[in-house]
């Protein structure tokens, strides 16, 4: 194994990981630096080191967009015969991800499977990624999945990159930086042993900025005078220059070879060689040609040969080798791969061409390559002559660049297209959305689309109006959308549920809760409406600002439904996060914890922030003063709300009902959708609490006036009213209304309150019913705070409780309580390291933690033990 000259800490490095996955450890690593700096070098010297290893190897492509997951199938190639081997849905995933199956593929299953494919290997596995700043979209996204997920296995990933590359820069990173010049100068000693001029040494090491392609490129094609008088590129370009310098030495026919070699980056050469011939260039191979292995692969000896390469060639031998590999390349089984050549061999519009890449980029997005999709959609627009389609395919790619987050380009695309056109308004506020930096406000995009649609065409007009309403509920500016709204055209008869939205709203905020509701509750309590699927967000809080928590669940349930239908990595967890609160608050922690724990599985397989709001409210409910404070005080002032609220729920469980009145205050001065009307009921409990008979009378008239029409909201209104007014019908009436409704929690608290007046009254054994079943249920959904508040009243009444047990699951993380449920409903470890994207030994590993913490010995004992939550 050679030695790499100046790069022992980074070769220390790689032989840590690779060590660490010998020993079941295992990791990845990114390496990044700029090119000709020694990456590939180091994953060469690493795949030399790796005895007793299977090395698998993949890499991005420049010249061509590559088709969905085509650098992982690169990957697993050496693997693909366990196929058979994994459950059915990740089998069928790969299928269709390698284009082996038709279908869309799921591409958390995707990345759950290509994980799943490499366990199946028997050997300790080292995957080596080169150039990963090109790999294909689907393929980074499901790598850096794996990646993630390797903590417990023998596999060691090693990318390498030029830059930081989406998902990959969570990984830990290591920066291959330029030679010293004294290593430099040994690395052209060895490499160069020919003496050299001093002078010309010294100029090459000036030159070469300590990159040692250029340090090794330069002396064998510049030729000493060239040394002598100099370089005025960057180390890299100075490299890619001597490359070219190399090609100039060869013949035309060479060169065109050479050409087409660099214009098909898979490197087949049952693609090359027929290619070749159509030009006439087969016999050119024989020549001697330094930069190029012919092999079982073409490979060129360095990226930037490929892209000299391809570079150097003039426009039209460019355009003759895209021709030839077109005419070569499989119609049938690769379609997109000729349209993709025929477009690049394109000299102007086409629309034959521009047609075909339409269809290519149909099927791309049915396989979930939408980055692929969109370059499809961008060239076609390219080659597009007629105005009117041309305007269709650019809007077109520049929704596929936004889905991939490649808003640069999708705002370049915008600017060749007609600014008077309303969808391009649209289409630059959603751009503006996504890189809001409290600048630009994105809404103000969609009201100049409402504006310009609202003559010829009102309904979108409308439509465009609620979108700005979604929309400044999370960036702000919602009065200022408001009063643009109320200028919207006049909806059409009969309404839809979007005109029904946008008048609600705007009766929200001039005529108030009453006659905002009997405009939005008909298509709020729908929560299969088709309106949610579009404004999820706004109809969540609508559902909360009016208490239908039937709602709330139904909305909740389709945006999780359709974020797993179409494997959105931001669908999928913003519906977890809405499902779990709800679940929370109907009382089924254990439910609720399974889906925190799923959103951060997918958060943490993602690298994205995980959504905590979801663990506050749990944390609130169960009464647990240190856990809820630890995770109000981790939280940013974007969460300010969410925290003032369930610190208010939070201290009205303990009995700390000035801090309960000063956090509920807090939440209801804000105004907001929402939170801020769910936290005057606590409001008035705590005012009651605290002898504060004003503020807890205002707070309930505000209740009065939002709380009403659906059974929840009317119980929690009759709840509140009860402990202004010391009513025991209030008290009865308000049991029997929530008793009947799913909010558990609720139902629980309003028999503790009614038990707590009835003991104030001195009736004694009606109070020992009401709190003893509050107790009952309280203590059983684990809203601990609540069940002792029950009990402490019970022992004033003479009644002591049994003390209740630890909660078996108390000692578990988030995910061990969820791996363990699973279990005890049977699931097997690779059943549950599909559901929360781990690995089954590493499902394993949390297993042996449960058995420990819980002193049990097997899943059955598991299976035995009751309530977990």
């Amino acid at each position: 194994m050679s030695y790499l000259v100046g790069r022992s800490e980074e070769t220390a490095r790689l032989l840590a990981l690779l060590h660490e996955a010998r020993e079941s450890r295992g990791g990845a690593l990114l390496l990044l630096g700029e090119p000709g700096i020694g990456k590939s070098a180091l994953l060469d010297h690493l795949a030399q080191a790796s005895s007793g290893f299977l090395i698998m190897r993949a890499s991005g492509a420049e010249f061509e967009t590559e088709l969905p997951y085509s650098a992982l199938h690169q990957l697993c190639a050496p693997v693909l015969d366990h196929l058979d081997a994994l459950p059915a849905p990740h089998r069928t995933a790969l299928r269709i991800a390698f284009g082996l199956d038709t279908g869309t593929p799921d591409p958390f299953l995707a990345g759950a499977a290509a994980l799943g494919l490499l366990l199946e290997n028997d050997r300790p596995l080292l995957c080596l990624i080169d150039d990963a700043q090109w790999l294909d979209h689907a393929s980074a996204r499901a790598s850096a999945f794996v990646a993630r997920r390797i903590g417990a296995e023998r596999v060691a990933m090693v990318f390498a990159a030029r830059e930081d590359v989406g998902g990959l820069a969570q990984l830990p990173q290591v920066d291959v930086e330029q030679l010293s010049e004294s290593e430099a100068r040994a690395l052209l000693m060895r490499e160069v042993p020919a003496s050299l001029d001093e002078r010309v040494r010294d100029r090459i090491l000036a030159e070469a900025r300590g990159n040692p392609l250029a340090l090794l490129e330069l002396p064998r094609t510049a030729g000493l005078a060239g040394m002598a008088g100099g370089f005025d590129l960057p180390a890299p370009r100075a490299a890619e220059r001597s490359f070219r310098a190399r090609l100039a030495t060869l013949s035309p026919e060479v060169r065109l070879l050479l050409t087409v070699a660099a214009a098909e980056p898979v490197g087949d050469p049952g693609l090359l060689w027929p290619a070749a011939k159509l030009l006439g260039v087969e016999g050119a191979a024989a020549e001697d040609v330094s930069l190029v292995e012919f092999g079982t692969r073409v490979r060129f000896i360095h990226p930037l040969a490929r892209s000299a390469v391809y570079q150097a060639a003039t426009a039209t031998e460019r355009r003759r080798a895209h021709g030839a590999l077109a005419q070569v390349s499989d119609p049938v089984t690769d379609p997109d791969r000729v349209a993709w050549h025929r477009a690049l061999a394109s000299a102007g519009p086409d629309e034959e061409v521009a047609t075909a890449l339409t269809r290519s980029a149909k099927r791309a997005q049915a396989r979930g390559g939408v980055a692929a999709a969109a370059a499809f959609l961008e060239r076609a627009a390219a080659l597009t002559l007629d105005p009117g389609l041309r305007t269709e395919r650019v809007l077109a790619a520049v929704e596929a660049k936004l889905s991939v987050g490649d808003f640069g380009v999708a705002a370049e695309l915008l600017s060749t297209l007609d600014s008077d056109d309303p969808r391009v308004d649209l289409l630059r506020g959603r751009i503006s959305f996504a890189r809001f930096r409290g600048g630009d406000q994105p809404t103000d995009h969609l009201l100049r689309a409402a504006t310009r649609l609202a003559d010829h065409d009102p309904i979108r007009s409308r439509e465009c109006y609620v979108d700005a309403i979604e929309m400044s509920l999370l960036t702000g500016g919602f009065d200022a959308v408001i009063a643009a709204a109320r200028t919207a055209p006049s909806q059409p008869q009969p309404p839809t549920s979007a005109d029904l939205i946008l008048d609600g709203m705007i009766a929200l905020t001039v005529e108030g809760h009453q006659a905002a509701a009997k405009l939005l509750r008909p298509v709020v309590a729908n929560g299969a409406d088709a309106a949610w699927a579009r404004w999820p967000t706004l109809g969540f809080l609508l559902a909360l600002e009016l208490w239908d928590i039937d709602a709330m669940r139904g909305i909740a349930t389709r945006v999780t439904a359709a974020g797993r239908e179409v494997g959105s990595f931001h669908m999928l967890p913003i519906g977890l996060a809405m499902l779990a609160t709800v679940t929370a608050y109907s009382g089924d922690f254990g439910a609720a914890t399974a889906m925190i724990s799923e959103e951060e599985a997918i958060a943490e397989a993602t690298g994205a922030a995980p959504l905590v709001y979801p663990r506050i409210h749990l944390a609130a409910l169960r009464g647990r003063r240190a856990e809820a404070e630890k995770l109000f005080a981790g939280v940013g002032p974007h969460m300010t709300l969410s925290v003032q609220y369930a610190t208010a729920v939070l201290n009205n469980g303990l009995a700390d009902y000035p801090a309960a009145m000063r956090a509920a205050e807090r939440a209801v001065a804000t105004g907001d959708l929402g939170l801020a009307g769910q936290a005057l009921p606590e409001l008035v409990e705590a005012a009651v609490r605290c002898h504060e008979p004003d503020v807890a009378r205002a707070a309930l008239a505000m209740l009065a006036d939002r709380a009403g029409g659906h059974p929840f909201g009317l119980g929690i209104r009759t709840y509140a009213r009860a402990l202004v007014d010391d009513d025991e019908d209030s008290y009865r009436r308000a049991v029997s209304l929530l008793d009947s409704s799913t909010f558990a929690i609720a139902a629980g608290r309003a028999h503790l309150v009614y038990g707590e007046w009835l003991r104030r009254q001195g009736r004694r054994r009606d109070a020992r019913t009401e709190l003893r079943h509050a107790h009952e249920v309280l203590a059983a959904l684990g809203a601990e705070a609540f069940a002792a508040r029950a009990a402490a009243e019970l022992r004033a009444t003479g009644e002591h409780t049994r003390s209740r047990s630890a909660d078996v699951p108390d000692a578990l993380t988030v995910q061990e309580v969820h791996i363990a449920r699973l279990v005890a409903e049977g699931a097997t470890s690779k059943e549950i390291a599909a559901k929360l994207f781990l690995s089954p030994r590493t499902v394993d590993a949390h297993l042996r933690n449960i058995f420990r913490k819980l002193g049990i010995t097997s899943r059955r004992q598991l299976r035995d033990l009751p309530d977990l939550r």
